[in-house]
């Protein structure tokens, strides 16, 4: 098999790897990557100049790894798409989105090459799209050669995909976005046991380890009694989130708390995509049942729509607990602006509640110590940080350790690491090669074929 990133910096971004399997060629994701705009932050698709792909694969919804399928099916006009059911439900919502995105990014920030994709090509897509349950094998055949696709839950979000293949008598497994552990929304990830001759692995928490007692069901609790705090001294609350899983797992947190007396009165104020999209969680649990989610929940929890008009530098009018994206602070989202008018009040939270890249706001807001100022460059705002700013360790990605344990057992001739800092593949590596001494590790230059 050869394989090439075609994800442009490597680490996490735009994520899409090119397989040549035999005689076949297929893209496994086509996303965008977040800290970028216009073409730079798509995946450079050069290596695929001249080549038809045989298949296309989604593993999840995440615009990560979906947020460039338009622009690549525009050339691949022939190309079968295949993710789960769940994911077929979420795809086109999320794609919309983000063509409505490029549109207002278009006008407001003068990015002359938004945006990559209309709603038209949107809704031209969607007919090549198709959705495949759980644990079925299909079958793919190109001019010369034939796989056996099959997709096991990686939990992490709705829809999220392990992908099996088995080419003759070769059997690889690509991990995706992967989380073991249990969620309030859904079940962690269920992977086969046993051999497998290659493993295409995530590596997003190789650098982190978590600290004892940061269990996620202490996690939690933390989170609970952190904004019970917070209310009860007269701050606010703000958790960004992505609006795709994440949101909906604050909400399923709270509503538990709630429901048990542990959560004080105050209002809950949320917005955009992700409330949208908890419809589609609520369809996906009574169709699927691969996600417990029900849209009553934010009645019960009597969930208001934040402000229309939001302004840098100012307190929010409303006291309560704000939900709102991104989930890492970027730049001119509700959760950015809403920051920078509430780091400079000591009674506020600002809670983390899922992955922050580093290069990021969120990621910088985490880095800067209490006192110190931080600009919101975006919003020409500079506030001292005086609020409590924490991270909840509730990520939707794997353990290092889980992670570590799947790759060893399987017994792979070779792991490919992939989704994943320098920091976090280089803990892997290291730990691959003293625990899997007879695997071969490889860790991909962007744009270089390697044979694996």
């Amino acid at each position: 098999m050869k394989l090439i990133d075609l994800n442009r910096d490597g680490g996490i971004g735009a994520n899409s790897l090119f397989i040549q399997l035999g005689g076949l060629n297929i893209l496994i994701d086509c996303g965008l990557n977040p800290k970028k705009a216009g073409r730079a932050a798509t995946p450079d698709f050069r290596p695929l100049q001249g080549v038809r792909l045989d298949l296309i694969i989604i593993t999840h919804c995440h615009l990560d790894h979906i947020g460039s399928l338009p622009v690549i099916l525009r050339t691949q006009t022939d190309a079968p798409v295949i993710m789960t059911t769940s994911s077929r439900m979420l795809i086109e919502r999320m794609l919309h989105n983000s063509a409505s995105v490029m549109m207002r990014q278009r006008e407001d920030e003068g990015i002359a090459d938004y945006p990559l994709f209309t709603h038209e090509e949107v809704d031209r897509c969607a007919k090549r799209l198709t959705g495949l349950p759980f644990g079925h094998a299909k079958h793919f055949r190109g001019a010369k050669d034939e796989i056996e696709v099959i997709f096991h839950p990686a939990g992490h979000v709705a829809g999220a995909a392990a992908v099996e293949i088995h080419h003759k008598h070769r059997a690889l497994f690509f991990t995706g976005d992967v989380l073991f552990e249990n969620q309030r929304t859904l079940a962690g990830a269920k992977f086969p046991a046993g051999h497998f001759d290659t493993i295409v692995m995530e590596t997003t928490r190789g650098a982190t380890e978590r600290p004892a007692g940061k269990e996620r069901l202490n996690e939690v609790n933390r989170l609970v009694t952190a904004i019970n705090d917070t209310i009860r001294r007269g701050g606010s609350v703000l958790l960004p989130v992505f609006a795709l899983g994440r949101m909906q797992e604050v909400f399923a947190i709270l509503h538990d708390a709630r429901k048990f007396d542990r959560l004080v009165e105050c209002p809950i104020l949320t917005g955009g995509l992700g409330v949208d999209l908890s419809d589609y969680f609520d369809e996906i649990s009574r169709k699927t049942k691969h996600v417990q989610f029900s849209r009553s929940i934010l009645k019960d929890l009597k969930v208001r729509p934040t402000p229309r008009q939001l302004k840098a530098g100012q307190a929010p009018a409303q006291a309560g607990i704000y939900i709102v994206s991104s989930g890492m602070l970027v730049e001119r989202t509700p959760s950015y602006t809403l920051a920078s008018g509430m780091l400079g009040d000591a009674r506020n939270l600002i809670g983390f509640v899922g992955y922050c890249d580093p290069d990021t706001p969120g990621g910088q807001l985490l880095a800067t110590k209490p006192g110190e100022d931080f600009l919101f460059a975006a919003s020409h705002v500079k506030a001292k940080v005086k609020a409590r700013v924490e991270r909840f360790e509730l990520s939707g990605h794997a353990d290092r350790e889980e992670l570590l344990e799947f790759a060893v057992q399987t017994g792979a001739r070779s792991i490919v690491l992939t989704h994943g800092d320098p920091p976090a593949r280089a803990w892997f590596a290291e730990q691959l090669a003293a625990q899997a001494p007879k695997s071969r590790v490889i860790d991909p230059v962007p744009l270089q074929a390697c044979q694996v």
